[in-house]
Formats: C-alpha cells, structure tokens, sequence
C-alpha cells in the first residue's frame, strides 16, 4: 500500500534525528498498549501483517502527527471493530456492551513469558524449488497495491542482485488480507545506490532489501 509509512526516499520530512540514550518507553500507558496488542493477537483473529496493514492505512494526516504506539493503538482498534471483539458505539462511549464476540484463545499472565521466548516463526516448509539462485540479476515490479506489501515504493522497477537465500516464508501480501495462509521464497536482494537515487547517489553506497520471490523477475 502507497501511504504515509512508506516514506523511504521522499523528501521535505527533515532528518532522522536519533534520542540519545532513548527509553523503550516514553510513558507508563504505552507499556499497556503493548501489552494489549500482545494479548489481543494471542486470540488468534488475525494475523501480524493484518494488523501492520492497519496501522499502514491510518489516513496519511493521523498517521504522521501520531507517535509509534498512538498508531499501535489506532490500527488495534480498528481490528477489534472488525472482528467483532467491539463496536464502535463502545469505542465512543467508552462502557462495553452486552453483547460481543468471544475469543477463541485467552493469553494468561503466566503464559506470556513462554510465548515471548518461543518468538512466532513465519518460515515454511519449500513445496518447490527457489526460482532464484545467490549472484542472479533480478528486477523487481512495479505495482501499486491498495492491500499491505513488504516491497517499499523506492525499490520497485528496479535491478538487484540475489545476495542470500533466507528460506520459504509466510507470504505477508495475502495474509494481510485474511486469505489462507500461503509462503513463498524470500530472498535478500542488494541495490546499487545509484540504481534507487539517481546518478547523483553516493557510488560507494548498497541498500538490501528482503523480497519475496513473486515481487521478482529475472533481469
């Protein structure tokens, strides 16, 4: 999806700016709103790319005046609207409904430690082998989705080189979208500068991308 998160390359937004010695939390409440993303994606309603896609699909002007867990929060509700856990009237008025669907799984306290240090593993088993080998000229596509991709703007229609076979991965575009779950091969592909930012980029500079094997064609 073309929108407000996918900023590399564009210009007029300033520096980036590093906070020195930052926290990993700027206020107690964005300790919570972590902790309810964690529990309510435990339910098993969706998926991480749906949830990323909602965050990315915030209209454009609350996106970019929100802060990382303003929009966590956001794009949370907007997902538990959608899967029935709450109403928007509920939303409003801030007092919960008699009425409301019930998860399918409830994480518990003392289980979040363990699932944490499981981590959520994406990789699947190859049904076929990876089109692409390590020192391949590829070209990405181009394309305009309205649903969410991990192939940003900046690096579309574009000449790499196949630097590393990862593995065969959960493929995000689809299941952003709630279709059934299918995987692809992902690659990471490595961009000569000058090929993403013009004659007048740094001839010294790469950039590597991760792409899964249907954002590639053979160059």
């Amino acid at each position: 999806m073309n929108s407000a998160h996918d900023l590399g390359g564009q210009m007029g937004f300033g520096p980036v700016v590093p906070e020195p010695n930052e926290p990993v939390f700027h206020g107690d409440w964005e300790k919570r709103v972590l902790a309810i993303n964690v529990a309510a994606g435990a339910m098993g309603a969706w998926s991480i790319d749906e949830i990323r896609h909602a965050r990315e699909s915030l209209p454009p002007a609350q996106y970019l005046s929100s802060t990382y867990y303003e929009i966590w929060l956001a794009a949370l509700d907007k997902v538990l609207v959608k899967h029935g856990f709450l109403s928007a009237d509920e939303l409003a008025s801030g007092k919960p409904s008699a009425q409301r669907r019930e998860p399918k799984r409830v994480l518990k306290g003392e289980e979040v430690a363990g699932v944490l240090r499981r981590g959520f593993p994406y990789e699947r088993k190859a049904e076929a082998p990876a089109r692409f080998a390590i020192g391949d000229k590829v070209r990405t596509i181009v394309m305009h989705p309205h649903h969410h991709t991990r192939l940003p703007r900046y690096a579309r229609g574009k000449t790499g080189v196949i630097e590393r076979i990862i593995g065969c991965h959960v493929f995000p575009d689809t299941g952003a979208q709630g279709q059934s779950e299918t995987a692809q091969w992902l690659y990471t592909v490595v961009f000569d500068g000058r090929e993403l930012w013009g004659r007048d980029a740094d001839p010294t500079s790469t950039v590597s991308i991760e792409a899964w094997e249907s954002y590639l064609e053979p160059a």
